[in-house]
């Protein structure tokens, strides 16, 4: 039980952190297939996908963390557990080994698609439960909007 008391009824707690626990397994997820990405891109466009996926990792690992404090601010733990992530997480999986540039950017504007659809379902159910955590998942998606804008200009 937390020691944290909330200013949300039981109701609007629960629907927010099922909100919130579903950015965090996202945000999360995404900052680790970023790095996977990273470590094994290859192809004419290397070095400057290797720059954007660390922007991308750091982005979603803090990010992460507001989320993850908003949970706690409102009574809830946060579940960053790998197993939970693995589960849970709505991020497209990577393949293990070397991915080619071209696939790394398909991949991540199916990751972003996937992510962006689901914060704003988050944005939606937190609208009235919640106009803080609203406010923060906002301004997330906004961030995550950019960055997919970002990867589809590159198969302009």
């Amino acid at each position: 039980m937390s020691t944290v008391r909330s200013s949300l009824s039981d109701e609007n707690r629960d629907t927010t952190a099922k909100a919130l626990q579903g950015a965090l397994v996202d945000l999360i997820d995404l900052s680790l297939v970023g790095k996977q990405a990273h470590w094994n891109v290859y192809g004419k466009n290397f070095r400057s996908l290797h720059l954007q996926l660390d922007e991308i990792v750091v982005s979603a690992r803090n990010a992460t963390d507001l989320v993850a404090e908003r949970a706690i601010a409102i009574g809830v733990s946060a579940d960053g557990r790998a197993g939970t992530v693995a589960e849970t997480s709505s991020v497209p999986k990577i393949h293990d080994g070397q991915i080619s540039d071209t696939e790394v950017v398909s991949l991540f504007i199916e990751a972003y698609t996937a992510i962006i659809a689901n914060m704003r379902e988050r944005i939606e159910v937190t609208e009235s439960a919640d106009p803080v955590t609203q406010d923060l998942l906002i301004g997330i998606t906004a961030e995550l909007e950019k960055q997919s804008w970002m990867f589809q200009a590159e198969l302009a």
